[in-house]
């Protein structure tokens, strides 16, 4: 009896399936999701919608795709899709939704002195909301600002910046090219705290009244919220204040302004130096911030 024996082949494996055509309503979800991101102050906790698209985007990941592509084609830059920061995203250089330093400066000072003394009070409530690189790491830290304590931090980097000067025998009128920092503590020392009035009230050219608008365009921004008017006003960041800051941590100013060492880390708490009894301080000057 002869067998016949027949080779065996393997079974065809079934083709991959095709990836899912995009739909317009897909196109029309991504936009949606881009748009929400754009509304600074809005959180996912707060819109059902939003929130499903949120979490669409961490789960489908094509629709995670298309909504990047979506964003990217506005100019944007998403820096994080979650529960907790939204669709945080920043606009490029290029995009019709960037707001730029110099913009907001011309329209808080019309003085070319007061713009720039506006971009250091800019620094320094970001060096002071998270003035360790844990902080920054850490999704769950929340930085706490005041504007006079921002004010009292700014004079004592003017303190240092004093003193070494006078240390390294630098000319008291510098260079028009001379570092940021060194060029502007003489400005803002100089500059009175609080204005000239009998009652002292906060006048926009004194330094605390360009700590507050500087803080009032942060919180239009979605980046701080007002939680009291103790110290001048006392704000804590937000997810998406965290977000920015972790791209603005690695400039130069503002390593210098942290490495003065006006804000020395001990035991993890973040504290101010002991000020100067010459410097001007308007009161309530005490701690800028603290973790929640």
């Amino acid at each position: 009896m002869t067998t016949t024996s027949e080779a065996w082949t393997p079974p065809e494996s079934e083709p991959a399936a095709a990836p899912a055509p995009i739909s317009p309503a897909d196109v029309t979800e991504a936009a949606r999701l881009v748009s929400f991101g754009l509304q600074a102050k809005l959180l996912p906790a707060r819109d059902a919608e939003y929130g499903e698209l949120v979490r669409r985007y961490r789960e489908d990941p094509p629709f995670g795709r298309l909504a990047d592509a979506v964003a990217t084609g506005m100019g944007l830059v998403v820096l994080e899709v979650s529960a907790r920061a939204g669709m945080a995203v920043a606009a490029a250089e290029d995009s019709v939704f960037a707001v730029r330093m110099g913009d907001y400066s011309r329209r808080a000072a019309s003085e070319s002195t007061d713009r720039f003394l506006h971009g250091l009070a800019h620094l320094a409530v970001a060096a002071l909301a998270f003035p360790r690189p844990e902080d920054l790491a850490d999704d769950g830290y929340l930085g706490r600002v005041t504007v006079n304590g921002v004010d009292a931090f700014v004079r004592q980097a003017c303190r240092r910046l004093e003193e070494r000067a006078e240390a390294e025998g630098a000319n008291t009128d510098p260079a028009s090219d001379a570092p940021g920092l060194e060029a502007a503590w003489r400005v803002w020392a100089r500059r009175s705290a609080t204005g000239a009035t009998k009652d002292a009230r906060r006048l926009a050219g004194s330094t605390t009244g360009i700590v507050s608008k500087a803080v009032s365009f942060l919180v239009d921004s979605g980046f701080l919220q007002k939680t009291s008017d103790d110290s001048g006003g006392t704000y804590r960041t937000t997810a998406r204040y965290q977000l920015q800051v972790r791209d603005l941590a690695g400039g130069a100013a503002m390593a210098e302004l942290l490495d003065l060492g006006v804000v020395p880390v001990s035991d993890g708490t973040p504290t101010l130096a002991p000020p100067d009894e010459s410097d001007e301080l308007v009161a309530d000057a005490g701690l800028p911030f603290h973790a929640l």
